[in-house]
């Protein structure tokens, strides 16, 4: 292992350890039992000289009973401390848990939105799970092994070197050619090796594009390609599996035959060493009952650099979200309420280069109150669009003013306090309607203020059909509304907030009359008196809206009324007939 290496495993245990020093008492009560463990292995070897040599051999009952007494007593007492020892380890590891994911969530809810475009849910899903647990776990073990063995191992030396120095110095001679040996045999774990391909991966991409590909596949008739590549894929992790069965079962006999070399290698010059007249059965057989603990016990510290080598991978994921730097707020200015006339002047923007370029030397302005449909044959650019308003990304070049003020200069929680967003798929949280409404305004919403908005939006209608009311449970573990009902709670929200812009993405899907007028009543009080702009998808908003943007390509090609719109007989018109 290089020494770079070993400085970030080091600095990657005390980061880690560093998030158990709340709860240090807790702890150091853990680390204080797993001492009185350590001292009580290096105890009862000690005892075994005089029950032996005087208590057995001398046949004294008085010592022998005092000897037992002491046995069970040391016995009790390292029971106690090894309850306590792992109830704290284990209370002090599911607190660092629930302290690791408190602290990576806090760092996720400081993220810009885009942030959550280049991830994946299963990802960070998993990172939150399976990878913090792992990773706390080998983290308060490392550390309940370095203090049990480590004292354990300094108590028995003390004790072997008083018994017989030269035996003891022999002792350690054999266990260091013993690990050297396993090291070379056993060698690096390939399976944690990250240069080393795992043939699963190839197994699961094949299972997941024949998921992900299924209507083209059985259109195509691929089933017969996609089984032969699934069989490949599949012997190759068979192969894979049986090459390194196969080489861990040769590794183990081959493990113990050097043990066993080692260990008969020892006793032959421990008898060579030591005439059986200075020696006692006592003391050797103490000697070698320490032997034995204490090659446990080094076996253990051995394994403690891979424990913490095969964490180190898992960690750098988790500590990439805890090393997340906040969302930048560039902004010195705070605003109450806006009126809303928003400004483009000639906005640019593209992630890369100039020749991928979203938006195109856009420059306009909306007034306050107006009602803005956007339109056109690619959603790339009108969600760019809508999301430059809240700041959710920046421009590349130009820029965009509210009421005269530039954003970047606004204050991101006054500027989004301003800011409502209904977007076509809403997610609902698992908990009350009453609660998803009042989302916005939790600590300070009123159940009539609640209850108006949900009226406001014709939500009220369907709410009054559940079965409590307003403190049904919706989401996973609730009922699952529709999209019509989600979308009508994502404006009751919004009518509870009362921001000075809407940013509105209506449902594609086709509606029954009562639910299309449920929808259409409850957009329009949500218009009212508000700047609003619509990603729109129905004919009815684009007859209404005061304007209609229609985005070609990268630019705004064609700005108008619906009606002008359609008598110019341009793009718009086109895609009005092809689409509405």
């Amino acid at each position: 292992m290089s020494n770079n290496q070993t400085m970030t495993i080091y600095h990657l245990y005390l980061r880690l350890i560093n998030y158990t020093s709340p709860y240090r008492l807790v702890f150091s009560l853990a680390l204080f039992c797993a001492a009185l463990m350590a001292a009580t292995d290096a105890i009862l070897p000690a005892l075994i000289k005089p029950m032996l040599d005087h208590a057995i051999g001398n046949k004294n009952q008085e010592l022998l009973q005092l000897i037992t007494i002491i046995i069970v007593s040391l016995f009790v007492v390292r029971g106690v401390a090894s309850y306590i020892s792992r109830y704290a380890i284990h209370w002090v590891n599911n607190t660092l848990i629930v302290n690791l994911q408190t602290s990576m969530f806090d760092k996720l809810l400081t993220q810009p939105p885009h942030y959550y475009d280049c991830q994946t849910n299963e990802t960070l899903i998993s990172k939150f799970t399976s990878e913090v647990t792992q990773v706390a776990e080998d983290t308060t073990k490392v550390t309940s092994i370095l203090i049990k063995d480590t004292l354990t191992i300094i108590g028995l030396l003390v004790w072997m070197f008083y018994l017989n120095w030269e035996l003891s110095f022999l002792v350690l001679m054999m266990a260091l050619v013993v690990m050297l040996s396993i090291q070379l045999i056993c060698g690096r774990n390939q399976e944690n090796d990250p240069r080393i391909s795992h043939p699963m991966e190839g197994f699961v991409q094949v299972i997941l594009e024949t998921i992900k590909s299924h209507k083209v596949l059985t259109l195509d008739g691929g089933q017969k390609y996609e089984s032969h590549r699934f069989q490949n894929e599949a012997n190759q992790v068979c192969t894979f599996n049986i090459k390194r069965i196969s080489t861990n079962a040769f590794k183990m006999p081959l493990v113990q035959i050097v043990i066993a070399i080692t260990l008969t290698t020892f006793f032959y010059l421990a008898i060579q060493q030591v005439p059986p007249d200075k020696t006692t059965a006592g003391s050797f057989v103490s000697f070698i009952v320490s032997m034995l603990i204490l090659t446990l016990s080094l076996k253990r510290l051995a394994n403690v650099s891979k424990l913490l080598q095969s964490s180190l991978t898992t960690s750098e994921g988790i500590f990439s979200i805890l090393d997340l730097e906040s969302e930048p707020d560039s902004g010195i200015i705070s605003i109450d309420r806006a009126r809303g006339e928003l400004r483009f002047e000639q906005v640019h923007f593209y992630p890369t280069s100039e020749e991928n370029a979203i938006l195109n030397d856009i420059t306009l302005t909306i007034s306050p109150g107006e009602k803005i449909a956007l339109v056109g044959s690619s959603d790339d650019g009108m969600n760019t669009f809508a999301n430059l308003i809240p700041r959710f990304i920046q421009p590349t070049h130009g820029r965009i003013l509210l009421d005269g003020r530039d954003l970047k200069t606004l204050k991101l929680a006054g500027l989004r306090s301003n800011i409502s967003l209904v977007p076509q798929e809403v997610p609902l949280f698992n908990d009350t309607i009453a609660a998803n409404i009042a989302f916005s305004k939790m600590e300070c919403a009123t159940e009539g203020e609640i209850i108006t908005a949900a009226q406001a939006a014709h939500a009220i209608e369907f709410i009054r059909e559940m079965p409590q009311g307003m403190q049904t449970q919706v989401g996973i573990h609730g009922i699952q509304l529709t999209k019509v009902q989600c979308q009508l709670i994502a404006i009751s929200r919004a009518l509870l907030k009362n921001p000075s812009i809407i940013i509105l993405e209506e449902l594609n899907t086709t509606l029954d009359p009562e639910s299309e007028h449920y929808i259409q009543e409850a957009i329009e009080a949500l218009m009212q008196n508000r700047t609003s702009i619509t990603i729109a998808k129905r004919r009815a908003t684009l007859e209404k809206a005061d304007r209609i943007f229609v985005f070609e390509k990268n630019y705004i090609s064609e700005i108008g009324t619906h009606l002008e719109l359609l008598a110019m007989e341009g793009f718009y018109a086109k895609l009005f007939r092809f689409q509405f």
